[in-house]
């Protein structure tokens, strides 16, 4: 298949996911949103749960490579925090440009998706989370996170603020201004260093 139409498909896959949940999500319609016959689909893609798989690989995928992220040391050197704000901003930027980035990042919440110890979702998200835990490390070191409370506690915290923050967001982000958009990065910044940055 043509890379475009390889795109294509993807960005129509994400945006059905995104809308209608997995359970809900059909393939006859993503099928039709990509002018595909159904032989030529099923040839590429075995089964919704591959599809969904597939999308959040690539997507996410071009989302973290288009979000350039660090390294955890590169990233506790100099203003952290700074750092932190930067790549928010980033990601709403991104995700205002791209909305299958958008979709993508819903497709991280949805009930009933498949979240197997081999399944896209699983591995995303443990990918995110080891990166997290040593960002969180090279912070203490750095003295710009607080080294009073175990790392694995701060782990967890750090996790439980930037997923109620992202479920929020993408839940209500039809609904939300620009201005809206950035108050709620620099809330979600706000509530990250009350709670872990060391004392000024």
């Amino acid at each position: 298949m043509a890379p475009e139409r390889w795109r294509e498909l993807l960005e129509a896959a994400a945006a059905e996911f995104a809308a209608h949940g997995y359970e809900q999500a059909s393939l006859n319609r993503i099928i039709r949103a990509c002018r595909m016959s159904k032989s030529s689909f099923y040839y590429y893609v075995e089964s919704k749960e591959k599809l969904f798989d597939i999308v959040v690989d690539e997507i996410a995928g071009a989302l973290a490579r288009a979000l350039d992220v660090p390294s955890p040391e590169e990233f506790a050197a100099g203003d952290f925090w700074d750092h932190v704000e930067q790549l928010l901003d980033r990601l709403v930027t991104l995700s205002e440009r791209e909305p299958a980035f958008t979709d993508v990042g819903r497709m991280f919440h949805l009930p009933g998706a498949p979240v197997g110890k081999d399944s896209a979702l699983t591995r995303s998200v443990a990918a995110a989370q080891d990166w997290l835990e040593r960002t969180l490390a090279a912070a203490r070191s750095a003295g710009a996170v607080r080294a009073d409370l175990p790392l694995s506690l701060q782990l967890q915290v750090a996790a439980a603020i930037i997923r109620a923050f992202d479920e929020w967001t993408l839940r209500n982000r039809d609904q939300l201004s620009p201005d809206e958009l950035g108050q709620l990065v620099h809330a979600q910044l706000d509530a990250l260093k009350r709670l872990l940055a060391t004392a000024e």
